[in-house]
């Protein structure tokens, strides 16, 4: 019976993934990314009936295409598809190493702008096979809110294509600017055909829900916005772009409620959305994106007021227990039948700033996972603690929390605790097992932790990397990026890093001590698998380890008993021939290693950054060095002769920095083109939180696209 059911899992799979393959390789599959799709997420289906349900959920769909090579290289691939990857049908997309892919760049979008940290740009790729440029017909864009009150001056919501390095002539260029008539502090989200936004605004204590059809414009700036047409919900969809409406979000009562703090959950299947904000109400609106006039829903139940007097995070819909799940300003947590309209809800478990961010929900797994600031309790040095809860998604209230892991010590006034992010672990397994990361100690200097999970079930934390500020300040939500690797089977792991920001104080030495974007590679070991020279992973001491050998090797069926000793070595292989050879770098830290400097003293133990920003030990007890850098020896373990300094190489640099006016908001990735596209379309994006110099556009908030491994 157990062969029968795997069987028609992996033939149900088989379907899911050719379906995929077939449909990228006879027409374009578009992809939208924005806020919500880190925020209702699937783990792997367990037999065929799940496998059925979640290739007819256009989100798992969406899921699928944003993280393939991860699925690809982890699921059991059906022969069809591994067929489709020899036959060219399907291209290998990137490789393991640590490339700086291009100067990054930074548009400014008005000063004074305040977006908050759990903030997300979003982006609309045309075809996930290919990066589109300014002169296709259909380019790919990002787009972000600029977080001022909009006038004839100043655009409140801007679009920026000709996204990529490997574009010719400016790049990025306005691809369209809009007056909207208020100011966006809540993420946009996308139709998924990409023509059409929604987002909430507010003016005057108003919240206000609109929908937005864009058009290209050849000369629309955030300085100068192009013009667009207000109509009335019922002429909107068949309004000629540009055009937008708007619904004044409104009680029971039809008294107008604001929104600074809830975005939109669109739900594709259904072509409605969800949105909450203050005084606990939370609003459902029809017909969204097509159909019938767009509407929010008013009768007996709706709108619903959740919490009273009090502030709504962004609800999570999730269709599977048919329940909206969402967080308020007092630290409860809420399940809502989206049906009947009947409310559920946890004890406090929000002491501090109240729960100001999303949940992240398991479909797949049942599983809703809750981010607290405060947990008061005195679990940590006798105060309070940051702390991470999961939930069930059908047995809210009898079955309560199913369980807490703490992040962190907390305090009675701390910073927020924002949403975490999975690891590709957790998106592979079929019952909720791999690593959370999050940015906790809210009531000290951030530190991301690594919270590792096993069937659903918290372990231990850990703090990786050190403190991400030298005081006492908030941090961004935590986004986890695959960049992926050969698909051949067994072949070369992907490369996977995690990103956060700090809003002060920032330790890595780029950041100057002020508001920093930072990123550290956590990609882990993996058995039986071929690893180049060069290639990195996080072991289980939370040190990192390179491949010193010149022909690369073959990983054993279980993890090696690493050398914890920096420069020390650790075979691993079943076979003395084929047989990895690691090189212990030393353990994982945001806290940058100095440059090389020229006629400089450097003793035994000393480690700097080359110029290929790979770190150099210092192998005698005492030298000075050239008064020019040495031609270095780029290969792991190999030495470089620099005047009477002995270095060996200890590989590449596993964190990366980059200056951000008070921080950052969420960042968002775009990883999913093949290999051989345009040359730096495998990107993040971001605003800053303050102002500062954006790159040539002037001093403002900046939106900014970084590269992945080296944020340059």
């Amino acid at each position: 019976m157990r062969l029968g059911v795997s069987l028609a899992v992996l033939v149900t799979l088989g379907w899911v993934l050719t379906g995929q393959a077939a449909r990228q390789t006879h027409k374009p599959t578009h992809l939208v990314t924005d806020w919500s799709h880190r925020h209702l997420v699937f783990s792997q289906p367990r037999n065929a009936e799940e496998a059925r349900r979640l290739a007819e959920d256009p989100r798992y769909d969406q899921q699928f295409n944003r993280q393939a090579a991860r699925h690809l290289m982890q699921v059991p691939m059906p022969e069809a598809v591994r067929n489709s990857f020899a036959s060219g049908e399907l291209q290998r997309p990137g490789h393991v190493h640590h490339p700086k892919l291009h100067r990054d760049w930074s548009e400014d979008l008005g000063s004074g702008g305040t977006l908050p940290a759990n903030y997300f740009p979003a982006k609309y790729s045309f075809d996930v096979n290919t990066a589109s440029c300014a002169t296709d017909p259909n380019p790919d864009f990002a787009v972000f809110s600029t977080g001022l009150l909009s006038s004839g001056t100043q655009a409140s919501i801007v679009a920026y294509d000709n996204l990529y390095f490997g574009c010719t002539g400016t790049r990025p260029q306005v691809y369209w600017a809009y007056d909207t008539g208020g100011q966006i502090l809540t993420s946009p989200v996308f139709s998924e055909d990409g023509t059409q936004l929604a987002f909430v605004e507010t003016n005057g204590g108003l919240g206000i829900f609109v929908l937005l059809k864009w058009a290209a414009s050849a000369t629309a700036s955030v300085t100068a916005p192009g013009p667009i047409t207000t109509v009335l919900p019922g002429a909107y969809h068949a309004c000629i772009a540009p055009c937008m409406t708007q619904i004044i979000l409104a009680d029971q009562s039809n008294v107008p409620t604001d929104d600074t703090t809830s975005s939109i959950f669109y739900d594709y299947k259904n072509n409605f959305a969800w949105v909450g904000g203050a005084r606990g109400w939370l609003h459902k609106i029809l017909s969204v994106f097509s159909g019938g006039p767009p509407t929010e829903l008013k009768n007996a139940k709706w709108p619903l007021q959740v919490s009273n007097s009090l502030w709504l995070s962004s609800p999570v819909y999730d269709r599977r227990s048919v329940n909206v799940f969402v967080g308020d300003s007092g630290g409860l947590f809420y399940s809502i039948d989206a049906t009947s309209g009947a409310i559920q809800s946890t004890a406090q478990l929000d002491f501090g700033t109240g729960i100001t961010d999303s949940p992240v929900v398991d479909t797949n797994g049942q599983l809703a996972y809750v981010f607290a600031s405060n947990d008061g309790s005195t679990n940590c040095a006798g105060g309070p603690c940051a702390a991470v809860y999961n939930l069930s998604t059908t047995q809210f209230v009898t079955g309560g929390p199913v369980g807490k892991v703490t992040v962190g010590a907390s305090s009675a006034t701390p910073s927020p605790l924002y949403s975490g992010a999975f690891d590709s672990n957790y998106y592979a397994s079929q019952n909720g097992t791999g690593n959370l990361y999050v940015c906790g100690n809210t009531g000290g200097p951030p530190a991301i932790y690594q919270v590792p999970i096993n069937a659903g079930v918290f372990g231990t934390s850990t703090a990786i990397g050190g403190s991400l500020s030298i005081g006492t300040t908030g941090c961004s939500p935590v986004s986890d990026i695959v960049n992926p690797g050969t698909l051949n089977p067994g072949g070369p792991p992907p490369v996977e890093w995690i990103f956060s920001g700090t809003q002060a104080g920032g330790t890595p030495g780029a950041c100057g001590g002020g508001g920093c974007v930072i990123s550290m590679m956590i990609q882990a070991w993996k058995p039986d698998n071929l690893y180049p020279l060069n290639t990195a992973v996080l072991d289980s001491n939370f040190n990192i380890q390179v491949v010193t050998n010149i022909l690369g090797g073959r990983s054993g069926d279980n993890p090696p008993t690493w050398n914890m000793a920096t420069k020390g070595d650790t075979t691993d292989g079943n076979g003395v021939a084929t047989a990895v050879v690691w090189q212990n770098q030393g353990p994982l830290s945001v806290l940058s290693q100095p440059l090389w400097q020229g006629s400089t003293l450097y003793n035994l133990g000393d480690i700097v950054i080359d110029s290929n920003n790979n770190y150099e030990y210092c192998n005698n007890s005492g030298g000075t060095s050239g008064l020019t850098p040495p031609t270095w020896d780029t290969r792991t373990g190999k030495n470089t002769a620099d005047n009477t300094v002995h270095w060996i190489n200890l590989g590449p640099n596993p964190t990366s920095a980059l200056p951000a006016s008070g921080g950052s908001t969420g960042i968002i990735m775009d990883n999913v083109v093949s290999n051989g596209t345009l040359t730096g379309a495998s990107q993040v994006y971001f605003s800053t939180l303050g102002s500062q110099v954006c790159g040539t556009s002037g001093t403002g908030n900046c939106a900014i696209q970084a590269s992945q491994p080296g944020l340059n």
